[in-house]
């Protein structure tokens, strides 16, 4: 191409302008782009196509000629400007071309730590250093769009690999795995999940990880996440739904948890004795926006600064039925209930957010010799973060938490206390940051300090 002026002898209208415009600017990229790489082209009022830029010209904007729309999207740009760009969604979304309400979601989220941990006897002084470095976690996420109200979304994970002495690898599993029907009468009142979706036993287990300040969640949440249903989303069937923001709530039953997988007061995992007789979980939980102009917009923990929100909650859930025996041939008749409170609220930099477990029939010792004792268990925990958004997106934040596991007697405390920073180079989609954290166990529930130093990072797309 000899000139950087592409010349239409007569003036076009409407569609057929748009045509040869597309075509034009096609054929110029066509020809230019092996020597002269990404090329951009130029218009002037009269509708002449320049390859040049100048003052009486402007941006070709190919999309706007060809009347086509973005069919691939991941930049938030409702984000703010991070120092490496803008937040990216959760995975990348395609739309169909000749269907715009059937898409294809897909991407991959890491985290990695790299960690120290330091665990004191407290009956011998003996201190114990173990250095590690592993995936937090490991996930490759999809999910499709069917139509205007319904969608599936599942992931697959290989979550803490490499953690601990034998470097062990893991296996990938199933994570989440639901279909999703939405506003099927044309309200946000009423929407459905099936089959492997959360539900809500604890507002830090329900947000994302992705979505959460500190990686490890709170000790007395992850006993929350197992108690009723097995890491709180054994196959189930909820509806949920909000009006306005100002009011959410969630209704579910399905698959219960598996006593091999709950805790009892020392800590212990349940037997993997005979379980004779279970029923489904049934529960819900409800949360209020009561101020005008602070609802719950999105469920997370970091805001990056922007806007605010107030919330109030409250959960029951239960397992109405649970026999067995454990290894040792005592049998227990449980059912289990928990109890979940939560406030959180957000003002731009500043987050704040606590939680209340209250848990009903927990066995004081899996392995009894003898009849099998059960209790209840009550505990807490409150974190916070401030966004210097002025100071490139760093944040520090702290949590505590106490916890009692077998209410009315003495030795069965665990308390934890935290305190990190984060930097959020392009906010949750590239972070890093340090964390501190000490854990003590009293006399019934190990005896020891453990404290850990960790490196973390996270990047997801």
């Amino acid at each position: 191409m000899t000139s950087n002026k592409l010349q239409r002898k007569k003036p076009l209208n409407g569609f057929c302008e748009k045509i040869v415009l597309s075509a034009i600017a096609a054929l110029t990229v066509a020809s230019l782009s092996a020597n002269a790489g990404e090329v951009k082209l130029y218009q002037n009022a009269d509708g002449q196509v320049f390859t040049t830029p100048a003052a009486d010209r402007t941006d070709l904007d190919m999309s706007a000629l060809s009347g086509s729309k973005k069919i691939i999207t991941i930049v938030n740009e409702k984000s703010p400007d991070f120092l490496l760009g803008k937040e990216t969604h959760i995975n990348m979304k395609m739309t169909a071309q000749d269907n715009s309400d059937m898409w294809l979601k897909a991407g991959v989220r890491i985290q990695g730590s790299f960690e120290s941990t330091s665990t004191t006897d407290n009956a011998t002084n003996d201190t114990t250093t173990l250095m590690d470095a592993y995936l937090r976690r490991v996930r490759f996420e999809v999910a499709a769009g069917f139509g205007k109200h319904a969608s599936f979304t599942m992931d697959v994970r290989n979550d803490k690999a490499n953690k601990g002495l034998d470097n062990a690898e893991n296996g990938f599993n199933v994570g989440d795995a639901y279909l999703k029907v939405k506003k099927p009468f044309g309200t946000s009142l009423v929407n459905f999940k099936f089959y492997r979706a959360k539900i809500d036993v604890s507002r830090t287990e329900t947000i994302k990880s992705a979505r959460v300040v500190a990686y490890d969640r709170p000790l007395v949440a992850d006993q929350a996440a197992q108690y009723i249903s097995l890491n709180r989303r054994g196959t189930n069937a909820q509806m949920y739904g909000n009006w306005n923001k100002k009011i959410q709530y969630q209704i579910a039953t399905g698959a219960a948890t598996s006593p091999s997988k709950v805790k009892d007061a020392n800590g212990s995992k349940g037997s993997t004795g005979e379980l004779s007789d279970q029923s489904f979980f049934v529960g819900g939980k409800i949360k209020l926006s009561p101020f005008d102009g602070w609802e719950e917009l999105q469920n997370t923990e970091t805001y990056m600064g922007q806007g605010k929100h107030f919330t109030l909650g409250a959960a029951y859930w239960t397992v109405p039925t649970m026999k067995g025996t454990n290894t040792n041939g005592q049998a227990y008749n449980l059912a289990p209930t928990l109890i979940n409170v939560e406030a959180s609220m957000h003002y731009k930099g500043l987050m704040v957010q606590a939680e209340y477990f209250k848990f009903g029939d927990v066995v004081k010792d899996w392995a009894s010799t003898t009849a099998v004792e059960t209790g209840t268990s009550t505990g807490w925990y409150a974190t916070s973060e401030y966004v210097f958004t002025d100071f490139h997106f760093i944040a520090p934040f702290v949590r505590y938490e106490s916890w009692d596991r077998f209410d009315g007697q003495a030795g069965y405390g665990v308390t934890s206390a935290l305190a990190g920073v984060n930097w959020y180079l392009r906010g949750n989609t590239t972070k890093v940051g340090l964390v501190a954290q000490k854990d003590t166990y009293e006399i019934n529930t190990g005896n020891e300090d453990v404290t850990k130093f960790r490196v973390t990072s996270q990047w997801f797309f």
